[in-house]
């Protein structure tokens, strides 16, 4: 017979209090621990895969990851940023959005990654400009950053680092991801790296805005690391093989950017940024992505659960690929 993995208590009051009886077994201090510690043990396998301009497939293994993350760490601290001056993400998700955001961790500098719609969906900048003045960043990266120009046009002040991948912001001096990589590792990086700890600021996400103006929410690497080794001694298949995962949901919110995200971090896994929407038609660039490899795990909400198994029936040759993982 198998134990029971948690124990329910009653209340006069009609509360019912859930206990598990399993321990929480140990985990790492740091969300980049994982990084490197894949880095390791599987360097050459696809940590980040996605779709380039064309078409072609653009990845990033563990050992590619873990070597970009540092080199962009010591030119963070080059530039003379700190735990004091977070750096802020406009775009979506992207390789290079992920690489941004390991490289501030590793060294203890918070970052804010914050829905696009709020410089490209918008006239005017009213909640990315209370976003700005709360976070007060040190650094904005932007992916084609023209697409940008007029947001931060709206809400940038002071002496604010631009950093732009794919086309460059008009109107700002801004430095090329590219250029920002052209840095060897250095010791510096590595000894900011071992004074953060399980309690240091990872990242700070903020609310929809949809009861009043976003609030930023604290999230610590403890917080973060916990709650992935929660979900593999919940999910024990994510431990027993490397969870192959194709995701849209946006990274500014905690179901993509920190649930999945750090499922295929934590895991040794494989993550497929896919640009598409629980939507019929561009639903059809997510049964592309299957088709390259089978999935173990897709993580959305209801709805689109619905409307992409519906399409994929539909869309036989890519249907057999979907439902094979």
């Amino acid at each position: 017979m198998v134990a029971p993995r948690a124990v329910f208590e009653h209340s006069p009051n009609g509360v019912v209090y859930v206990r598990p009886t399993e321990t929480l077994c140990a985990y790492p201090g740091r969300v980049t621990d994982s990084l490197r510690s894949w880095a390791e043990k599987a360097p050459g396998r696809v940590f980040l895969a996605q779709r380039g301009p064309s078409g072609e497939w653009e990845t990033a293994t563990y050992a590619d990851a873990w070597s970009r993350v540092r080199r962009l760490s010591a030119s963070l601290l080059k530039l003379g940023l700190s735990p004091a001056t977070p750096i802020i993400i406009l775009s979506g998700n992207s390789i290079e959005h992920a690489l941004v955001a390991l490289a501030t961790m590793y060294v203890g500098i918070p970052y804010a990654p914050i829905a696009p719609s709020y410089s490209l969906l918008v006239r005017e900048y009213g909640a990315l400009e209370h976003v700005w003045q709360n976070l007060a960043p040190g650094m904005v990266f932007v992916q084609d950053g023209a697409k940008f120009a007029p947001a931060l046009n709206a809400v940038l002040r002071g002496a604010v680092r631009v950093v732009h991948h794919g086309s460059a912001p008009d109107g700002f001096r801004s430095i090329n991801f590219v250029d920002l990589e052209n840095t060897e590792p250095s010791s510096d990086a590595d000894r900011a790296n071992e004074q953060t700890g399980p309690d240091a600021i990872a990242k700070i996400l903020y609310t929809s805005g949809s009861t009043g103006l976003p609030k930023g929410v604290i999230t610590t690497n403890r917080m973060l690391c916990s709650n992935q080794q929660m979900l593999r001694q919940v999910m024990p298949c994510l431990g027993e093989e490397p969870p192959v995962i194709c995701d849209w949901l946006p990274w500014n919110h905690t179901f993509g950017g920190s649930h999945n995200f750090g499922i295929a971090l934590y895991n040794g896994g494989t993550l497929y940024v896919d640009s598409g929407k629980p939507t019929p038609i561009p639903s059809v660039k997510l049964f592309a992505t299957c088709e390259r490899s089978p999935l173990l795990l897709i993580l959305m909400f209801p709805r689109a659960t619905k409307c992409w198994s519906s399409t994929c029936r539909e869309i036989l040759c890519y249907g057999a690929t979907f439902f094979s993982g």
